[in-house]
C-alpha cells in the first residue's frame, strides 16, 4: 500500500484507513549522535578566525577611518576575494538547506536559475555597471537622486533597509536550528552568541574584514557542500541510481513549457521570474554594487562578476543535486510523513546526521559550513545597510564640519544597532513554514519596483521624476496586495501547491495499525482569484512591469517642452544611440578658445 501525503493540505488520498507511525523524531535520533570534540573544534575555529580577521583589519591593518575605506575598502580590493565574498554572501542557509528541501518535494526545476544567473551577469556587466563606474557613487540609490530627485532616493533606500531587516532573521534562524539539533544547545542561546561575533568583526573591520572573512567562510562552506555531496552520492548508489530514481519519482520533470502562470515551477515562470529576481540582486542591490565598486577598474568588476556567476551556478547545481540525493535516500520512506523531521528545512541536517555520523568531524564541518554561509550573508548585509542608512538618511543631516573619522564611527554604531535588531527578529520568525518560497515572495515586494525604477532611469531617457514616483508607488502597492493576499491564502490552507508523490512503503519503523475509516469527503476550498494563485517566481517580474509601464505613461502625460535633456552619464551606454547627438564644443582647440576669450 502506498500512502500519498500532501503536506500543504495535510490530507490523505485513502478512504479506508490511515497508517500510524512510531513516535520517531529528529531530536530523538540526533540526540544519539552528539557533536564530538572534533566537531566543536572545527566550528569554534571558524568563528575564531572570522573574529581575528576583524581584529586585524580593525586594529593592525590600514585604519578604517574614512567612509570610502570602511564601505569600499579604499577601492583597492582584489578580484578574487571580492568574487569569493560575493558568492559567499549569496550562499545562506536558504541555499544549503531550503533549496535541497524544495527540490526533494517539488523537483529540480529550480536548476533553471543557473541559466538565469548567467544572463543576469551579462545584463549587469553591460547595462548597469558602466553607469555606476562613470558616476562612482557610494550608494547605488544616490543614482535615483541624480536621475530623478531626492524623494526617489529616500524611498528606495528605505525599501532596501526594510527588506534587509526582513531577510536577515530567516538567514540566521535556519543554521541556528541545525546547530541546535546537532548539539542540543537551544536556538535562543546560540543565535545571540554567533551573531555577536559577526557584528563584532563587521563593525571594527569594515568591508575588508567582510570580504576576507567571507572568503574564509566560503572555503568552509564549499568543503561542507562537497563532502556531503560526495558522501551522499556514494551512499545513494552512484549518480546513475540517483538519476534513475529521481526520474521515476518525477523530480526531473523540469521542462514544463506550459504558459499557465499559476504553475509553481513552470519553465517560463522560472526563466522570466528569476532573471528579474537576480537582476535586482546583482545589478541594483547595494551589497553587490558596493563590492563591484571596491575593485580599481570596471574591467576588474566584470571579472569579479563573471567569477561570481560561475560560482553561483556551481553552488546552485550542487544544492539541486543534493536535493535529488536526499530524495533517492528517502524516496520510499519520507521523513516528513514519519515525523522524523517536523519541517522540510530540517531534511538536510537529518540526512547528514543519518549517513555521516560515523565520520569524525564531518558533522562539525557541515554545521560550520551552514553557519559560515549565514555569517557571510549577515556581515555583508550589515555593512551594506549601514552604509545605505548613513549615506541616505544620516549624512544629509550632518554638519559640514563632520570629519571622516566621525562618519566612520557613526556607521559602526549603525552596524551594531542593525545587527541587534536582526538578531532580535530571529525569534519572530521561528514558526514560519517552507522558507525558500517565503523569502522569494518577501523579496518580490521591494525588488520588482526598485528594479523598475532603475530600468526607467537607465533605459528610458523620456522617464521623469513624476513618472518614476507614481510608477514606483503603484508597483509597490500592487505587488504588496498580490503577495500579502497570496500569503494569507497559503496560511489559511486555501491556496496550496501539493508536492510531487512521496512514499512510506520502505519505512522499517512503521507500526501495523489502522485508524477508523474516513467517511467524509475532503474539504474543498473555493479557489482564490487567478492573480493570487500566480507562482511566487513571477512576483518580482510583475512589480518591475507595473513600475515601468505606469512610469512611462505618467512621464508621457506630464512631459513639458521646457524639461532639460537628461545627462548622458545617467543613461546606460546600450541606449545611447537613442539620445540626441551632443553638440560639438566651440572650444575644440586652444587657439579658438583664446580667440573667443579675447573677444
Amino acid at each position: 500500500m502506498t500512502t500519498k501525503v500532501e503536506f500543504d493540505t495535510i490530507t490523505t488520498t485513502e478512504t479506508t484507513a490511515t497508517t500510524v507511525f512510531t513516535n520517531f523524531t529528529v531530536n530523538e535520533f540526533i540526540s544519539k549522535i552528539q557533536f564530538s570534540w572534533i566537531d566543536y573544534t572545527l566550528f569554534s575555529t571558524m568563528l575564531a578566525l572570522s573574529a581575528l580577521i576583524g581584529i586585524y583589519f580593525g586594529f593592525f591593518g590600514k585604519k578604517q577611518d574614512t567612509t570610502e575605506e570602511y564601505l569600499l575598502g579604499g577601492k583597492t580590493m582584489k578580484v578574487f576575494p571580492v568574487s569569493m565574498s560575493l558568492i559567499a554572501s549569496h550562499i545562506s542557509g536558504l541555499t544549503l538547506l531550503a533549496l535541497p528541501a524544495d527540490v526533494y518535494r517539488y523537483g529540480a526545476a529550480y536548476w533553471h536559475t543557473c541559466i538565469c544567473i548567467a544572463i543576469t551577469a551579462a545584463i549587469a556587466a553591460y547595462v548597469f555597471l558602466p553607469v555606476y563606474y562613470k558616476l562612482q557613487l557610494t550608494s547605488t540609490y544616490e543614482y535615483l537622486k541624480l536621475r530623478f530627485d531626492n524623494r526617489m532616493r529616500t524611498i528606495t533606500s528605505l525599501l532596501f533597509a526594510i527588506n534587509t531587516f526582513l531577510y536577515n532573521p530567516v538567514v540566521i534562524y535556519i543554521p541556528a536550528l541545525a546547530f541546535s539539533q546537532a548539539t542540543g544547545v537551544h536556538v535562543h542561546l546560540i543565535t545571540p552568541i554567533v551573531c555577536s561575533i559577526c557584528i563584532f568583526y563587521t563593525t571594527i573591520g569594515g568591508l575588508k574584514a567582510v570580504v576576507w572573512s567571507d572568503t574564509l567562510q566560503f572555503i568552509c562552506t564549499s568543503g561542507a557542500m562537497v563532502s556531503v555531496f560526495i558522501l551522499g552520492l556514494k551512499a545513494s548508489g552512484g549518480f546513475a541510481n540517483v538519476w534513475q530514481t529521481s526520474l521515476d519519482g518525477q523530480r526531473l520533470d523540469i521542462f514544463d513549457f506550459d504558459i499557465d502562470p499559476t504553475k509553481r515551477d513552470g519553465f517560463w515562470a522560472l526563466t522570466f521570474g528569476q532573471i528579474v529576481h537576480w537582476t535586482a540582486i546583482i545589478a541594483i542591490n547595494q551589497g553587490c554594487v558596493q563590492r563591484f565598486l571596491a575593485v580599481p577598474t570596471i574591467s576588474d568588476a566584470k571579472k569579479a562578476l563573471g567569477i561570481f556567476g560561475v560560482g553561483m551556478c556551481i553552488v546552485k547545481s550542487l544544492s539541486v543535486l543534493t536535493g535529488l540525493i536526499i530524495y533517492t535516500k528517502y524516496h520510499n520512506c519520507d521523513p516528513l510523513a514519519t515525523k522524523a523531521v517536523e519541517r522540510s528545512d530540517q531534511l538536510l541536517p537529518y540526512y547528514v546526521m543519518d549517513v555521516a555520523h560515523h565520520i569524525p568531524g564531518l558533522s562539525g564541518l557541515f554545521i560550520a559550513g551552514i553557519f559560515s554561509a549565514a555569517l557571510s550573508t549577515l556581515s555583508a548585509t550589515l555593512n551594506t545597510v549601514a552604509g545605505t542608512i548613513y549615506e541616505d538618511f544620516v549624512a544629509p543631516r550632518m554638519s559640514e564640519k563632520t570629519t571622516e573619522k566621525t562618519a566612520s564611527n557613526i556607521i559602526k554604531v549603525i552596524v551594531v544597532i542593525s545587527g541587534v535588531v536582526c538578531t532580535a527578529l530571529v525569534f519572530v520568525f521561528e514558526n514560519l513554514g517552507g522558507l525558500l518560497p517565503l523569502t522569494i515572495s518577501i523579496a518580490g515586494i521591494t525588488a520588482g519596483p526598485m528594479l523598475g525604477l532603475f530600468i526607467l532611469g537607465m533605459l528610458f531617457p523620456s522617464a521623469n521624476s513624476k513618472g518614476a514616483y507614481w510608477g514606483g508607488m503603484v508597483g509597490l502597492v500592487g505587488t504588496s496586495i498580490i503577495i500579502l493576499t497570496a500569503q494569507y491564502y497559503k496560511m489559511m490552507k486555501i491556496l496550496t501547491f501539493p508536492p510531487k508523490p512521496l512514499s512510506t512503503d520502505g519505512c522499517p519503523h512503521l507500526v501495523n495499525a489502522t485508524l477508523s475509516s474516513w467517511t467524509s469527503d475532503p474539504v474543498v476550498h473555493q479557489q482564490p482569484f487567478a492573480i493570487f494563485r500566480i507562482t511566487h517566481y513571477y512576483y518580482a517580474f510583475i512589480g518591475t512591469a507595473i513600475t515601468v509601464i505606469v512610469g512611462l505613461i505618467v512621464s508621457y502625460l506630464t512631459k513639458r517642452p521646457t524639461d532639460p535633456p537628461v545627462n548622458r552619464d545617467y543613461i546606460s551606454p546600450v541606449v545611447h544611440f537613442a539620445l540626441p547627438k551632443e553638440k560639438p564644443s566651440d572650444y575644440y582647440s586652444v587657439e579658438k578658445a583664446m580667440e573667443m576669450v579675447s573677444q
